[in-house]
Protein backbone atom coordinates (compact mmCIF):
# COMPACT_ATOMS: atom_id res chain seq x y z
CA UNK A 1 0.00 0.00 0.00
CA UNK A 2 1.40 3.41 -0.93
CA UNK A 3 2.01 5.77 1.96
CA UNK A 4 0.33 9.16 1.64
CA UNK A 5 3.40 11.31 2.26
CA UNK A 6 1.38 14.53 2.01
CA UNK A 7 -0.81 13.61 4.98
CA UNK A 8 -0.27 15.57 8.18
CA UNK A 9 1.64 13.70 10.92
CA UNK A 10 -0.63 12.20 13.57
CA UNK A 11 2.09 12.19 16.25
CA UNK A 12 4.30 14.92 17.70
CA UNK A 13 7.55 13.04 17.09
CA UNK A 14 9.59 13.07 15.00
CA UNK A 15 9.38 16.86 14.80
CA UNK A 16 11.23 17.01 11.49
CA UNK A 17 8.32 15.11 9.91
CA UNK A 18 6.19 18.22 10.42
CA UNK A 19 8.59 20.06 8.12
CA UNK A 20 9.03 17.37 5.48
CA UNK A 21 5.31 16.72 5.00
CA UNK A 22 4.92 20.37 3.97
CA UNK A 23 7.92 20.28 1.65
CA UNK A 24 7.21 16.94 -0.03
CA UNK A 25 4.03 18.10 -1.87
CA UNK A 26 6.01 21.02 -3.30
CA UNK A 27 8.78 18.72 -4.51
CA UNK A 28 6.22 16.35 -6.03
CA UNK A 29 5.07 19.16 -8.32
CA UNK A 30 8.55 19.43 -9.81
CA UNK A 31 10.64 17.11 -11.98
CA UNK A 32 13.26 16.66 -9.26
CA UNK A 33 14.25 13.06 -8.59
CA UNK A 34 14.70 11.39 -5.18
CA UNK A 35 18.46 11.07 -5.77
CA UNK A 36 18.68 14.77 -6.52
CA UNK A 37 16.85 15.49 -3.28
CA UNK A 38 19.37 13.29 -1.46
CA UNK A 39 22.18 15.27 -3.09
CA UNK A 40 20.60 18.51 -1.84
CA UNK A 41 20.38 17.02 1.65
CA UNK A 42 24.05 16.02 1.51
CA UNK A 43 25.07 19.49 0.31
CA UNK A 44 23.24 21.20 3.16
CA UNK A 45 24.80 18.75 5.62
CA UNK A 46 28.35 19.38 4.43
CA UNK A 47 27.78 23.15 4.47
CA UNK A 48 26.58 22.72 8.05
CA UNK A 49 29.90 21.08 8.96
CA UNK A 50 31.85 23.93 7.37
CA UNK A 51 29.94 26.41 9.54
CA UNK A 52 30.80 24.55 12.75
CA UNK A 53 34.53 24.34 11.96
CA UNK A 54 35.04 27.98 12.97
CA UNK A 55 33.44 27.65 16.39
CA UNK A 56 31.77 31.02 15.79
CA UNK A 57 28.36 31.54 17.41
CA UNK A 58 26.57 33.03 14.37
CA UNK A 59 28.15 30.45 12.05
CA UNK A 60 26.93 27.70 14.39
CA UNK A 61 23.37 29.03 14.24
CA UNK A 62 23.54 29.08 10.44
CA UNK A 63 25.03 25.61 10.49
CA UNK A 64 22.24 24.22 12.67
CA UNK A 65 19.64 25.70 10.31
CA UNK A 66 21.43 24.06 7.38
CA UNK A 67 21.39 20.77 9.28
CA UNK A 68 17.64 21.07 9.83
CA UNK A 69 17.24 21.67 6.10
CA UNK A 70 19.43 18.63 5.42
CA UNK A 71 17.32 16.40 7.66
CA UNK A 72 14.10 17.72 6.15
CA UNK A 73 15.23 16.93 2.59
CA UNK A 74 16.53 13.57 3.83
CA UNK A 75 12.96 12.77 4.91
CA UNK A 76 11.56 13.97 1.62
CA UNK A 77 13.68 11.83 -0.70
CA UNK A 78 12.09 8.58 0.47
CA UNK A 79 8.60 10.09 0.47
CA UNK A 80 9.00 11.34 -3.10
CA UNK A 81 10.51 8.00 -4.18
CA UNK A 82 7.50 6.07 -2.88
CA UNK A 83 4.88 8.38 -4.37
CA UNK A 84 6.63 8.56 -7.76
CA UNK A 85 7.48 4.86 -7.64
CA UNK A 86 11.15 5.69 -8.15
CA UNK A 87 12.64 3.65 -5.29
CA UNK A 88 15.91 1.97 -6.18
CA UNK A 89 18.73 0.08 -4.53
CA UNK A 90 21.16 2.78 -5.62
CA UNK A 91 18.94 5.44 -4.06
CA UNK A 92 18.87 3.55 -0.75
CA UNK A 93 22.66 3.17 -0.76
CA UNK A 94 23.17 6.82 -1.73
CA UNK A 95 20.84 7.90 1.07
CA UNK A 96 22.73 5.80 3.63
CA UNK A 97 26.08 7.15 2.48
CA UNK A 98 24.74 10.70 2.62
CA UNK A 99 23.48 10.20 6.19
CA UNK A 100 26.87 8.88 7.26
CA UNK A 101 28.78 11.72 5.62
CA UNK A 102 26.55 14.38 7.18
CA UNK A 103 26.75 12.91 10.69
CA UNK A 104 30.49 12.17 10.60
CA UNK A 105 31.44 15.55 9.14
CA UNK A 106 29.28 17.39 11.68
CA UNK A 107 30.84 15.71 14.71
CA UNK A 108 34.38 16.09 13.38
CA UNK A 109 33.75 19.77 12.59
CA UNK A 110 32.08 20.47 15.94
CA UNK A 111 34.96 18.80 17.74
CA UNK A 112 37.56 20.78 15.81
CA UNK A 113 35.74 24.09 16.23
CA UNK A 114 35.25 23.53 19.96
CA UNK A 115 38.90 22.57 20.44
CA UNK A 116 39.98 25.78 18.72
CA UNK A 117 37.72 27.96 20.87
CA UNK A 118 38.51 26.25 24.18
CA UNK A 119 42.14 25.46 23.43
CA UNK A 120 41.77 21.82 24.47
CA UNK A 121 42.46 19.06 21.95
CA UNK A 122 40.33 16.39 23.66
CA UNK A 123 37.20 18.03 22.25
CA UNK A 124 38.45 17.19 18.78
CA UNK A 125 39.01 13.57 19.79
CA UNK A 126 35.47 13.42 21.17
CA UNK A 127 34.29 14.52 17.73
CA UNK A 128 36.46 11.91 16.02
CA UNK A 129 35.03 9.18 18.29
CA UNK A 130 31.49 10.22 17.40
CA UNK A 131 32.37 10.32 13.69
CA UNK A 132 33.89 6.84 13.98
CA UNK A 133 30.66 5.58 15.56
CA UNK A 134 28.71 6.99 12.60
CA UNK A 135 31.06 5.16 10.23
CA UNK A 136 30.66 1.86 12.09
CA UNK A 137 26.86 2.20 11.90
CA UNK A 138 27.19 2.77 8.16
CA UNK A 139 29.24 -0.44 7.86
CA UNK A 140 26.56 -2.30 9.87
CA UNK A 141 23.97 -1.03 7.39
CA UNK A 142 26.03 -2.24 4.45
CA UNK A 143 26.60 -5.65 6.04
CA UNK A 144 22.92 -6.38 6.71
CA UNK A 145 21.81 -4.92 3.42
CA UNK A 146 24.17 -7.35 1.67
CA UNK A 147 22.66 -10.21 3.70
CA UNK A 148 19.11 -9.18 2.91
CA UNK A 149 19.87 -9.04 -0.81
CA UNK A 150 20.21 -12.83 -0.70
CA UNK A 151 16.67 -13.13 0.67
CA UNK A 152 14.07 -12.69 -2.07
CA UNK A 153 11.37 -12.00 0.52
CA UNK A 154 13.41 -9.40 2.41
CA UNK A 155 11.91 -5.93 2.38
CA UNK A 156 13.84 -2.94 1.16
CA UNK A 157 14.90 -0.29 3.67
CA UNK A 158 12.41 2.16 2.25
CA UNK A 159 9.60 -0.37 2.68
CA UNK A 160 10.63 -0.98 6.29
CA UNK A 161 10.86 2.74 6.95
CA UNK A 162 7.41 3.34 5.50
CA UNK A 163 5.82 0.85 7.88
CA UNK A 164 6.53 3.02 10.92
CA UNK A 165 6.52 0.04 13.29
CA UNK A 166 6.02 0.98 16.94
CA UNK A 167 7.87 -0.64 19.87
CA UNK A 168 6.35 -3.80 21.38
CA UNK A 169 8.38 -4.24 24.57
CA UNK A 170 10.97 -2.56 26.79
CA UNK A 171 13.91 -3.54 24.61
CA UNK A 172 12.09 -2.32 21.50
CA UNK A 173 11.44 1.01 23.24
CA UNK A 174 15.12 1.41 24.12
CA UNK A 175 16.09 0.73 20.51
CA UNK A 176 13.32 3.02 19.27
CA UNK A 177 14.44 5.96 21.43
CA UNK A 178 18.14 5.64 20.67
CA UNK A 179 17.89 4.61 17.04
CA UNK A 180 14.72 6.30 15.77
CA UNK A 181 13.66 9.38 17.72
CA UNK A 182 17.13 10.67 18.59
CA UNK A 183 18.28 10.20 15.00
CA UNK A 184 15.22 11.73 13.37
CA UNK A 185 15.17 14.88 15.52
CA UNK A 186 18.91 15.26 16.11
CA UNK A 187 18.91 18.41 13.98
CA UNK A 188 16.37 20.03 16.31
CA UNK A 189 18.55 19.18 19.31
CA UNK A 190 21.55 20.78 17.58
CA UNK A 191 19.53 23.89 16.72
CA UNK A 192 18.36 24.42 20.30
CA UNK A 193 21.85 23.89 21.75
CA UNK A 194 23.41 26.19 19.15
CA UNK A 195 20.98 28.97 20.05
CA UNK A 196 22.16 28.76 23.65
CA UNK A 197 25.79 28.45 22.47
CA UNK A 198 26.29 25.08 24.14
CA UNK A 199 26.44 22.74 21.14
CA UNK A 200 29.81 21.55 22.49
CA UNK A 201 27.94 19.64 25.20
CA UNK A 202 26.99 17.12 22.52
CA UNK A 203 30.57 15.94 22.07
CA UNK A 204 31.16 13.78 25.18
CA UNK A 205 27.64 12.35 24.92
CA UNK A 206 28.03 11.72 21.19
CA UNK A 207 31.41 10.04 21.66
CA UNK A 208 29.61 7.44 23.80
CA UNK A 209 26.14 7.70 22.29
CA UNK A 210 27.36 7.03 18.76
CA UNK A 211 28.68 3.69 19.96
CA UNK A 212 25.35 2.94 21.68
CA UNK A 213 23.63 3.92 18.43
CA UNK A 214 25.48 1.44 16.23
CA UNK A 215 25.22 -1.29 18.86
CA UNK A 216 21.42 -0.87 19.06
CA UNK A 217 21.32 -0.73 15.27
CA UNK A 218 23.31 -3.96 15.10
CA UNK A 219 21.04 -5.64 17.64
CA UNK A 220 17.87 -4.37 15.96
CA UNK A 221 18.95 -5.63 12.55
CA UNK A 222 20.15 -8.93 13.98
CA UNK A 223 16.76 -9.49 15.62
CA UNK A 224 14.94 -8.55 12.44
CA UNK A 225 17.12 -10.76 10.29
CA UNK A 226 16.56 -13.82 12.47
CA UNK A 227 12.83 -13.22 12.99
Amino acid sequence: MTTDSSAAPTQLFPLVRHLSYRLTPILLKTSITPNQITAISLTFGLLCAICFISGNYIASIIGSILMTASYTFDNCDGEVARVKNMSSDFGAKFDDMSDWMVDASFFAALGYGTSQVMGQSFWFWFGCAAAAGAFIDYVVDLFYHAKNEKDDEAKTREEVASEGKRPDDTLDWIIYIFHKLSRADFCIIVLVLAIFNVAWILLPFAAIGAQVYWITDLFERARGYHT
